[in-house]
This record gives C-alpha cells, structure tokens and sequence, in this order.
C-alpha cells in the first residue's frame, strides 16, 4: 500500500493527460454522461485525455462540428484519434464494472493516432487470493470473477 499512496491521481501536464477519476476531480469524480463529457473536452485543448475510476472502458468524441459521439470499449474498437477531441476510459486492468472479468486496457499509438480497446485474461483466482491474504475485503475478491 505504501506504493500506492506515493502514486498521483493526475497527470495533466503530459502529451496525453491521465486522471484516475476526471479532470476536474482527479480522485472522485464518475464521468458517465455526454454533459459531464463535454464539459471536460471544452476545458482542455489536447485531443486526447485518459480518466479511469468507472472501471468500465469507453469514450466520448467532440467532433469538429461540435457534435458529441459516446463510443463503447468493444474489444478491438479502434477509435482514430487525428480529428476533433476525445475523453476515454481505457477501462480496468482489475474490479470491472461491466461483467467481464478479462483485464479490460488500450493500446494507444501516438504515431498513428489510434486508440484501440482490448481485453486480457489472467489468472482471477490467484488475484482473489491473493486480495483475502492482503487482508482486503471479501467483495473485492468476489466481484473479480463476476465483473460487476
């Protein structure tokens, strides 16, 4: 635990910002709606920023016109980046929300522009274990193998 209390729940400054949660709230913040969505793209000029927290992957496009696009974290969707901006939740490497145990990341390539969503399976059940040998509560190593 120490390690993790060492770590920032904000990269802001980087090419790609990364919040674990929202920009406006690095800690706390569920972003699940369009509005909240939009709110966050027309406060930043980057093309791209990162969140997490939901544990469920996916994302939102403001295109050039404007218009607003939810996009779902299908494995292999691949999202090209080149026009307007995009918030995307490249989902949860454990404790998914959205019934599917796999590690849910995305593989992101600057050079291409791209961001595609992918799902890995592990070995859920050494994860549990070794959840209830750290002492951790009992939900968190139960909803491993149920996703939710």
């Amino acid at each position: 635990m120490n390690r993790l209390d060492r770590l920032s729940p904000s990269d802001p400054d980087g090419v790609v910002p990364m919040f674990h949660a929202s920009p406006r709230d690095p800690v706390w913040e569920y972003v699940t709606s369009v509005s909240q969505a939009r709110d966050m793209l027309e406060e930043r000029d980057t093309p791209l920023v990162l969140i997490g927290h939901t544990h469920v992957a996916g994302g939102w496009w403001l295109r050039p016109d404007g218009a607003m696009e939810e996009v779902a974290g299908r494995p292999g969707t691949v999202l090209r980046l080149g026009e307007g901006r995009w918030l995307v939740n490249p989902g949860s490497v454990g404790q998914p929300r959205d019934g599917d145990a796999r590690a849910a990341w995305a593989l992101l390539d600057l050079d291409a522009m791209t961001l595609e969503f992918r799902r890995t399976p592990y070995d859920v059940a050494a994860a549990a274990n070794a959840i209830q040998q750290a002492g951790l509560p009992t939900p968190l190593a139960t909803r491993l193998s149920e996703g939710w």
